[in-house]
């Protein structure tokens, strides 16, 4: 199935799921399951996979897919009475077919627009209409945009309130030799302790055990240093002040049923979210959340990238 613009392919996945695949002229690509509106897969023009998916992911509704980019809303993690990371990622969404304009810088025609709207069974576990969309689009230096917009379509008059992230997992050569820069001198809450707040000390945060932490009022840009590859990641956001970074590490690793026993090492979670200052929308009003993905070749000297050169 391709129209003239936007163009993309439908095909069948793992399990015979929908998926949709967007490419570029230089051979970069990305796949996106409309069950969970999930990202699985971002290639770069030599065809390496950017994106870590779980050796052990279950592509078998209602199980939500283990890696890629989930979708955390309404809820993420259990902050609220929801099922954890609330119910968008273990949907099926469906392709929309005339979204209202999203106006854009990027030149790609390399482009998805997806839709979801709630079920009945969702209404009875969260009690608001909504209609979220979300435009997965290819850019023309193989950058990886995911535009969401989420509306609030209540008859009632009633306003709703919803956290949200992009739970994206990134393949990185060798965790031990990861850096994140971008989130020094900034408070956090720490989910290995109760969610208690401290603030981050380092220069720049590495990884030699397990880390899961919700860095607050963060830049509007982060860089992951993988050095064995040289390779940095840069996440642009826009509307999600909040980020998520997270590796299980080894023994938590082993009672996630779903994540492969040495996963942990080839992965890192740096997640754009909205977490700390929930967003409310009255009816008729609109969110959107902005996250975008690119991987740049690093300048090392003295084993350290010039950060200069990726954070200006």
């Amino acid at each position: 199935m391709a129209t003239e613009r936007p163009s993309f392919e439908l095909a069948k996945g793992i399990n015979g799921l929908d998926k949709i695949i967007l490419r570029e002229s230089r051979n970069r690509s990305a796949e996106v399951y409309l069950y969970g509106g999930h990202v699985t897969s971002w290639k770069n023009e030599n065809g390496e996979e950017l994106l870590h998916l779980s050796s052990k992911a279950i592509f078998k509704p209602p199980k939500p897919i283990r890696g890629g980019i989930p979708l955390c809303f309404p809820q993420f993690s259990n902050f609220g009475t929801l099922e954890s990371h609330g119910f968008a990622r273990n949907r099926i969404w469906e392709v929309d077919a005339s979204p209202p304009p999203l106006p854009t810088n990027s030149s790609s025609n390399a482009y998805v627009d997806l839709i979801l709207r709630p079920s009945e069974d969702d209404l009875k576990a969260w009690p608001h209409n909504f209609e979220f969309r979300m435009r997965v689009a290819l850019g023309s230096e193989g950058e990886l945009t995911l535009t969401s917009r989420i509306r609030n379509t209540n008859s009632d008059g009633k306003p709703f309130t919803f956290t949200f992230a992009y739970h994206t997992y990134f393949s990185v050569s060798d965790i031990s030799e990861v850096r994140v820069e971008g989130l020094e001198t900034l408070d956090y809450l720490d989910n290995l302790t109760n969610r208690e707040r401290f603030t981050e000390q380092g220069d720049a945060i590495t990884f030699e055990s397990e880390t899961d932490k919700i860095y607050l009022s963060t830049p509007a840009k982060i860089a992951i240093l993988d050095h064995e590859k040289k390779r940095t990641f840069v996440v642009r956001k826009d509307g999600l002040a909040d980020a998520v970074v997270w590796n299980p590490w080894d023994k938590r690793s082993k009672t996630i049923s779903d994540l492969g026993d040495e996963d942990y090492k080839h992965m890192l979670c740096v997640e754009a979210a909205a977490i700390e200052r929930p967003i409310t929308l009255k009816p008729g009003e609109e969110w959107k959340g902005r996250l975008e993905l690119s991987a740049v070749p690093s300048s090392y000297s003295s084993g350290q990238l010039d950060p200069k050169k990726v954070l200006e």
